[in-house]
Order: C-alpha cells, then structure tokens, then sequence
C-alpha cells in the first residue's frame, strides 16, 4: 500500500499487514461535511476489508443542530469528537492539527479521507502527510481564482498534499493538470453531496413556520454567511435593503446563523434579544428570519423555492439539480459547472446588480430545463468507496 512519501518514493506496508482491514480515518469539521461523508459511509457498510473511523473535529458544532443532521442524513454518531471549537483562522487550524496528530498516532489509520475545503480539512491532511499516512480528498480541483478566500488557500494545500483526489466535475481535472497534479492521481467520481440529496429528496419534509406562506413557488430563500456579506456593516445593510426590495415582488426567508444574526443586530437591521424563532421581518419588508433548520426541511424549502439567493458553494449545485433558479451573490465561483449546466448566475456582491438580476429572474421561466453535470447520479459514493478499496488493497 503507498505511503504518502516524497515523489518517486514508493513503499509499501508488510504483507502481514494486508490480512487485516484497512482503516480510514474520514474528517468531518462542519454542517457541510456530512452530506458529503454520508454516501461513502454507506458504500463501505458490509465491505470487510475496510474499517471506517469518523472523526468530528468539532469546527463548527452545535450538539442539537449536528445531532439533527447525523438523524437526516443517517449517519452514526462520531467515533471521536475532538471539539476544537471556534477561533481565529490560525488558531483553529493549530487546535485541529494538535488533537487530530494524537487521534493518527493512537489509530495509525493507513489513510485519511477529508472533504470540501474548511479548515479542518487542511488541518489534518497536513498532520497526516507528514506522519506518511496516505490522504485522499474528496471535492478536489475546485478553483475560485480568489486566494482572499481562506477556503480557496485550503483546497490549493490540500490537493498538493494528497495522494487520492476526488473531483466532481471534468474542470476540476483540469485545474489540477494545470497546476502539474499527475493524471495518476486523480478520479473523476461525481459529486457526492448530490448522492445525498437525491437519495434524501422523497423524504424532505416542509417545516412549520407560522405565518409564511410555504405555497409551492410562492416564496424565495436566502442564505447569506460569508464574512465578506455580513462582517462590514454598511455592506450588510446595502445588501438587506435590496433584498427587502425583492420581497415586495416575492416574499422571502432567511434561515438565520447565530453568527449572521449578530451581525444583523450589529449593524441595526433587527433589534438586540431578537428571537428568530417568531419569524421576525426587517422593518418594512417581506424579508423574513428563522432559526437555521435541519437538512431534511431545508432540502424541502429549497426544492420548493422559486428562486434561491446565496453565497453557498454547495446550494449552487444543489439547486442545479433540483432545477431551481439561483443567484449567486459572489464575485466569482469555484462551482463554475452550475452555471454552464445549470440553473445558476453569479451576480456579483452590488446590490444593484442583485436587484436587477432578481428582477430578470422572476420574470423568466419558473423552472428552466437545463442538463445535470455529468455523474451527479447518485452514485458518486460507491464509486468513492469502490476506489478506496482498489487502492489501499491492490
């Protein structure tokens, strides 16, 4: 089995060593991890030659909010929970690193598998290689071109330091060739977090919000957390201003991070003690708060939208696949795919370009018929997990 050693250093473990299950260590550090582990996992039940650690570094973690996701998705509870917590960019990387170095040395797993882009997954697939323990990365080879984003310097890290690479989209391959990544080490799977959501779209489930209407298509949804939205307050509130102008033609809900809500508060678009659970609305707007909601019902508020306002890299290709109108609100994407073959538009972050985008969009067709990228199927996972198989156990 190969190691994670210098270029043309190859190795392998003893024999002896193959008559045992191989044991990955799958990361997980934030909500959007889950979606994206829960298909390997299940690839990889009855498969007695692989025994799968997951581990839960406790990035971002709210027990109730992750207990409920685990429910949705049907994942078993974490096998380790480092609960690393919050912090500086720097700090939190160095807390993960810290606490994941001992869960290698105590496990000594013969690979590591991280997903997406969070701080976590760099974290430890920099403790991993340099304990020469092999790393495959799930979600490689996206590029937004924009290194002011942390996520764009995490995912440029971690596909250096991987030896399995994982990409869902033919771009993706050709970001890595770019930037000299050997074809040998690269996969086109499909994109896992979409086997989720297929697999999951039946039992979506509508929540109870008392006093929004949730008529099919008689609503829009709003998601808005990067710091670049919500961290300056005049922009935040240029922002909140054109979406409340949107709601006078379409009603809309925001699905409120505690951290965006103090933002909001911050910046003097809602009153300090605000409770999100009464649905509260800016002044004079259609524009309504909740509390965040479980994936299961914000599958449903998404599938039923009529159109999606974000800056989620995930949500653009989600809402690729349902069909469902979405702007982007970022000056550039790493999801490129969503907007050659799907349903989405990057917008840009002027309020003014938003409102006229937004315009164009609800006058136009409600759900446009546009192609699903390629192998965003479903069965992303068993491919995933067929792969691991064949490499560690040649």
């Amino acid at each position: 089995m190969p190691v994670c050693l210098p270029r043309g250093t190859p190795q392998t473990y003893p024999a002896a060593r193959m008559s045992t299950p191989s044991k990955i260590v799958f990361v997980v550090g934030a909500r959007p991890n889950f979606p994206k582990v829960a298909p390997i996992l299940a690839a990889l039940r009855g498969r007695e030659d692989i025994t799968p650690l997951l581990v839960h570094t406790g990035q971002h973690y709210d027990p109730e909010l992750s207990a409920m996701f685990f429910e949705d998705l049907g994942i078993a509870p974490p096998d380790v929970m480092l609960g690393v917590g919050s912090g500086s960019h720097a700090v939190q990387t160095a807390h993960v690193m810290m606490a994941f170095e001992t869960v290698c040395l105590e496990e000594q797993p013969d690979a590591v598998v991280v997903l997406g882009d969070v701080n976590s997954t760099v974290a430890c697939a920099l403790v991993a290689s340099k304990l020469h323990i092999p790393v495959a990365h799930v979600e490689a080879g996206l590029r937004s071109g924009d290194r002011t984003m942390p996520e764009e310097l995490n995912r440029l890290v971690t596909d250096q330091l991987s030896e399995r690479l994982y990409t869902h989209c033919r771009e993706a391959d050709d970001n890595l060739a770019s930037e000299g990544v050997p074809a040998s080490r690269v996969r086109f799977v499909g994109n896992v977090m979409i086997d989720t959501l297929l697999r999951l779209r039946p039992q979506s489930t509508k929540p109870e919000l008392a006093g929004f209407d949730l008529t099919e298509h008689s609503y829009g949804l709003v998601t808005l957390h990067r710091p670049a939205l919500v961290d300056e307050p005049a922009s935040l509130r240029a922002m909140i201003a054109a979406l409340s102008e949107i709601s006078s033609d379409l009603p809309l809900l925001y699905p409120t991070h505690p951290r965006s809500m103090a933002r909001l508060v911050a910046a003097g678009l809602v009153p300090e003690g605000t409770d999100a659970r009464t649905l509260p609305q800016v002044a004079g707007s259609r524009l309504h708060l909740s509390p965040p909601v479980r994936y299961l019902q914000f599958l449903w508020l998404m599938d039923h939208a009529r159109l999606v306002l974000t800056d989620s890299g995930g949500i653009q290709e989600e809402t690729a696949v349902l069909g469902v109108p979405c702007l982007t609100i970022r000056d550039n994407t790493e999801r490129a795919v969503t907007i050659e073959q799907g349903t989405n538009t990057l917008v840009g972050t002027d309020p003014a370009d938003v409102l006229v985008a937004a315009a164009a969009a609800l006058s136009a067709e409600a759900r446009p018929n546009r192609p699903v990228p390629e192998l965003w199927d479903g069965g992303a996972g068993e491919r995933i997990a067929a792969d691991l198989e064949s490499w560690l156990r040649p």
